[in-house]
């Protein structure tokens, strides 16, 4: 997380600084991104970039969360629009990530995310569902899912199926990244996927 001092400075230089370093991270991955050109995009010092983040791994993965924070908002949305169907939402979310990302630089921005792989990274993509679970989220987006259609309701095993779910959806981004599907072939075996995990967690008549 950022140090106070980030978010002391005025919005203005706060999304200066942030783009700068969405533009090195999008033109390399992580391990090859350059604190020298962020400083130089945002016209800071090295001194004042390390006021604000403890080193690039900080700044890097503030940026990619707040990415995926769109994602935890627009999930909520959609099990309300599936009336709480719980599979039909997560379909329709890693859509939102294959196909709704059309800039192109926030395509390259998580295919270096995915390509360059860490336990970090799959951490922060998979927090979209587990994180529900870990705090005062869950409760209200709990609400939201009908336990009905599920053949357990317990906590416990929610959070397994929360689980099995944010693994599959991002070995589906993986794949799509490394084997070069289209976005067509990716939601394709996702939906197989999910498909499958339909059978094992859902009452047989839904």
């Amino acid at each position: 997380m950022p140090k106070q001092t980030f978010f002391n400075l005025s919005e203005q230089k706060r999304k200066n600084l942030l783009e700068s370093a969405e533009m090195e991270f999008t033109r390399a991955p992580l391990f090859e991104a350059s604190i020298a050109n962020i400083i130089k995009t945002a016209g800071i010092s090295r001194g004042s970039f390390y006021q604000y983040f403890e080193d690039k791994d900080d700044l890097y993965f503030y940026l990619l969360e707040d990415k995926l924070k769109k994602g935890k908002i627009y999930f909520s949305g959609l099990l309300a629009k599936h009336q709480g169907d719980l599979i039909e939402a997560v379909i329709e979310l890693q859509n939102y990530f294959l196909l709704a990302l059309s800039d192109e630089e926030e395509k390259q921005f998580l295919k270096n995310a995915l390509l360059y792989t860490t336990h970090r990274v799959e951490s922060s993509f998979t927090s979209i569902w587990d994180t529900y679970l870990d705090n005062q989220e869950f409760k209200k987006v709990g609400k939201l899912i009908n336990r009905d259609y599920l053949n357990s309701t317990a906590e416990k095993e929610l959070l397994h199926i929360f689980k099995m779910v944010s693994a599959l959806a991002f070995n589906n981004l993986i794949e799509k990244t490394v084997k070069g599907l289209s976005d067509d072939e990716a939601m394709e075996s996702f939906k197989l996927s999910m498909s499958l995990l339909k059978q094992g967690i859902y009452k047989q008549n839904n």
